[in-house]
């Protein structure tokens, strides 16, 4: 699946996108082409500084207030994501990182993509403690010991 996911980000994802740049080019013509995709670069990285600006003073004030502040930092992660693709020539990942600015919708892919990592962790097990084995200490164990250092051994 993995796999699946990358061979269609990046192989894909760039083939539909010069498909498409190059139909809007004919309609309405190379340098409006051009000129639309700048204004949409300049465009979302200005929208995209200032949500960043915002989500970094919402960290602060859940780090003061003595919260974590998981949310607030999964946004940036997802501006982040929105920057890179607003910068990225095309209209499909123009479409991508407008949306990522958009707060109900950020936040409901941020939630989409925890309920699958969650789902994901759950399946693997490592979302389950692991059973101490015979061999392990069991948490809270003492064991004695002596630590010498190399140079007293001489």
């Amino acid at each position: 699946m993995p796999f699946l996911l990358l061979l269609i980000l990046f192989v894909a994802v760039p083939i539909i996108e010069i498909s498409v740049l190059l139909r809007v080019g004919a309609s309405i013509g190379v340098f409006n082409t051009i000129g639309f995709v700048i204004f949409t670069a300049v465009l979302g990285a200005w929208l995209v500084r200032e949500q960043g600006f915002a989500t970094i003073n919402k960290v602060r004030e859940e780090t003061n207030a003595g919260r974590v502040p998981a949310m607030p930092m999964a946004e940036g992660i997802a501006l982040l994501i929105a920057g890179a693709v607003l910068l990225t020539p095309g209209f499909m990942t123009d479409a991508f990182g407008f949306a990522l600015l958009i707060p109900p919708i950020r936040r409901g892919i941020i939630a989409w993509v925890a309920s699958r990592l969650t789902h994901a962790s759950v399946h693997t097990g490592y979302a389950h403690q692991q059973t101490p084995s015979a061999h392990q200490p069991h948490v809270g164990d003492v064991i004695e010991g002596e630590v010498t250092h190399p140079r007293d051994d001489t």
